[in-house]
């Protein structure tokens, strides 16, 4: 018998961020030449695109948060500020041809699987097809917006930290953030120095964790440029001191490791605030790293000044000249920012997606997103995600994350562009077994320790 011609596949990626960047390049150095990558924006970079506010930064050292092949010896510190990220990751999509293969401004909006191709409808009506599907659109990219009565009564500017208003003035201005996640305080490091007044909204405190990030010198810089093996370096201690320190730590409340984290933040929130009620107001009921880490070089500091103000009493409304809360106090603003988050369950969605017999995500995911391995749907052949459902979204590097997830998706393309198989998807019992396991297992994790955690 005459062996089987290779299979031809086009292949559509659905977003231009880091793990569609990541997506194109592999693809074409595994023979994938006829790909498509649907961007929604103008341009490529993700959350890191959308994502300007003051004081954005990487929580992972940049050096691990760099693509294996790709390193970047010009990161001016060890935690890299949003706008080196994505200028690496512009830099990247050029330097390895994934840009011509990118349509820019062009929205998937469905996804249909009809006899035995993905049928994609884009927001301005044209059509397109792929043989396979891979869902690239990132996790933290739909902002969730709280429901503020009166919101649209404020006087002053206001909007989310992911759609920041970069003409509205910051300087001697009266400032207010609602949110305490990550974003809320690297806002709160940046602003509190520029702020005339600066008030900080908190519905839950969060446990934060002191770090260093300390700059690279121009020598160092050139070292690394000119002995790559320094970089190699840092990325295995960094890599090793997430996974000992923090990977292996999370999956058991139990463990040294966990203890050993929760005694950091604990001596970071009893060093660093003075004042004994404002520590208190400060401390979470719940054990650290039930909600994701917040690192900080310097929170605690500046919410003491003495312009800063911690509000914990609930909102009651927004008024034309600020915030009214619960209390009756009314905390009066020209500039108020909503850094309340993403909504993490959306992943390919808004996008609709129809699998098998008109099987709709929406559907199967009505209780809530789940996929085998994180990659593959029941239901839903030759259609793949990176970072999906209970994908491992901690504080680690998740280019390291889709990078094993993508090896592992090329091998089930090659299967397919062998002819060996035509249609791959979990099956039901393979998906079921693993969410089983997924859910006793963490059962142990320090995220069922009684908090409330995307």
């Amino acid at each position: 018998m005459l062996p089987r011609p290779p299979r031809a596949l086009r292949v559509v990626v659905i977003g231009a961020g880091m793990a569609g960047i990541l997506a194109g390049i592999r693809l074409a150095e595994a023979g994938f030449s006829d790909y498509v990558i649907f961007e929604k924006s103008a341009r490529v970079g993700g959350t890191w695109r959308e994502n300007t506010y003051p004081g954005i930064a990487c929580d992972v050292p940049a050096h691990l948060y760099t693509y294996s092949f790709a390193p970047n010896p010009d990161w001016s510190q060890t935690f890299a500020p949003g706008a080196e990220i994505q200028a690496y990751f512009e830099r990247v999509a050029s330097q390895y041809q994934v840009m011509p293969h990118i349509r820019f401004n062009a929205e998937i909006t469905r996804c249909e699987f009809v006899q035995g191709r993905w049928q994609l409808t884009l927001a301005d009506g044209t059509r397109a097809v792929g043989d396979v599907v891979i869902g690239a659109s990132g996790v933290l990219h739909h902002p969730n917006m709280p429901e503020l009565a009166g919101l649209a009564d404020f006087a002053g500017a206001s909007f989310h930290s992911a759609q920041w208003n970069h003409q509205v003035p910051l300087d001697a201005q009266r400032v207010g953030v609602i949110g305490t996640g990550s974003t809320a305080i690297q806002i709160t490091s940046a602003l509190v120095p520029r702020a005339a007044h600066y008030t900080l909204f908190q519905r839950t405190p969060q446990w934060v964790m002191a770090i260093e990030n300390p700059l690279y010198s121009p020598a160092q810089r050139a070292e690394f440029a000119r002995d790559p093996e320094q970089i190699a370096a840092i990325r295995a201690a960094a890599n090793t001191l997430m996974v000992d320190f923090v990977s292996n730590a999370v999956i058991d409340a139990d463990s040294p490791g966990m203890k050993s984290i929760e005694r950091r933040c604990q001596q970071n929130l009893e060093h660093s605030v003075a004042d004994p009620i404002l520590r208190e107001r400060l401390r979470p009921n719940y054990r650290a790293a039930c909600k994701r880490l917040v690192f900080s070089t310097d929170f605690y500091a500046k919410l003491q000044q003495p312009h800063a103000a911690l509000v914990t009493s609930g909102i009651e409304r927004m008024e034309a000249r600020g915030v009214r809360t619960a209390d009756g106090v009314l905390h009066e603003l020209d500039v108020l920012v909503l850094a309340t988050g993403f909504r993490a369950d959306r992943f390919v969605r808004p996008t609709r997606v129809l699998g098998r017999e008109g099987l709709d995500l929406d559907t199967v995911w009505a209780e809530r997103p789940t996929a085998y391995l994180s990659l593959s749907v029941p239901g839903f052949p030759n259609f793949f995600l990176l970072n999906g459902p209970n994908g491992p979204v901690g504080n680690f590097s998740l280019i390291r994350i889709a990078e094993l997830q993508l090896d592992y998706v090329l091998q089930l393309l090659a299967q397919l562009r062998a002819g060996t198989y035509r249609e791959i998807s979990a099956s039901a019992a393979a998906a079921s077994a693993f969410e089983a396991a997924r859910i006793e297992a963490a059962k142990k994790s320090i995220w069922a320790t009684g908090c409330k955690s995307w």
